[in-house]
């Protein structure tokens, strides 16, 4: 951080994150970040419930596989999704075949691989709120009448909030700076899979080392930002 703040053009700075390319990277990553968190919740919350509240067989080997992408090289992961979602990929053969949808490389692509990387830090936050939330609730509602569906929509989603919004938040960030997945399965295109990330993978490739220091201190205030609000969540969770 000192030595990107020491190399930091600051009188350029307000005229570099105005730039039409800074904006149109900056919009495509707010709108692929908030859209791919939007999909962790809608899959990674469930997903959550079955490995802390179920005894699903295979339990253990289903949380391995949902951490995997916290350790693997995200390049791999960009790879994996191109034999699955490619053309002639296991799903992307057949979509395209059929359908005439092609993923690599549009902006879906990018949502994609977001989802890949990020997902896995809004199950783990949940699980956790999930395994210490009080389950006494949960029965005093079953026993009231209420349904699985009810018990968890009124009383366990309400109680595991604060770790549900603390994952999010963190899925959100990770998203926000995926690089290694997207470029190798989304490329860099402006305005369609350049992002942030990659927008200042190519100003330093460029030459153009001003706008990219610039970018990656925006990317550093977010996540520092982000980390000092949850760090009282995480002490308090210990």
């Amino acid at each position: 951080m000192a030595g990107l703040m020491v190399r930091a053009p600051w009188r350029d700075l307000p005229a570099i994150l105005a730039s039409d390319e800074v904006l149109t990277a900056l919009r495509l990553s707010l709108v692929t970040a908030t859209v791919a968190t939007g999909v962790a919740l809608v899959c990674g919350v469930p997903v959550a419930w079955l490995l802390a509240r179920t005894a699903l067989p295979g339990r253990s080997v289903l949380r391995g596989l949902v951490t995997v992408p916290l350790v693997l090289p995200p390049v791999v992961g960009g790879v994996a999704l191109l034999m699955v979602f490619g053309r002639r990929g296991l799903v992307g053969g057949w979509l395209y075949d059929t359908f005439g949808i092609s993923l690599p490389f549009t902006t879906e692509a990018v949502v994609l691989a977001q989802v890949f990387v990020a997902m896995p830090f809004l199950i783990v936050a949940v699980e956790g709120a999930l395994r210490t939330a009080d389950r006494r609730y949960d029965d005093v509602a079953a026993t009231l009448g209420a349904t699985s569906w009810t018990t968890f929509r009124r009383v366990t989603l309400p109680a595991v909030a604060p770790g549900v919004l603390a994952g999010a938040v963190l899925c959100w960030a990770r998203a926000l700076g995926e690089f290694g997945a997207t470029v190798t399965f989304a490329g860099s295109f402006p305005g369609t899979t350049r992002t942030l990330p990659l927008e200042a993978y190519v100003a330093i490739n460029a030459g153009d080392s001003d706008v990219a220091v610039v970018l990656s201190l925006s990317m550093i205030a977010v996540s520092v930002t982000i980390l000092v609000g949850l760090r009282d969540r995480w002490i308090g969770a210990t």
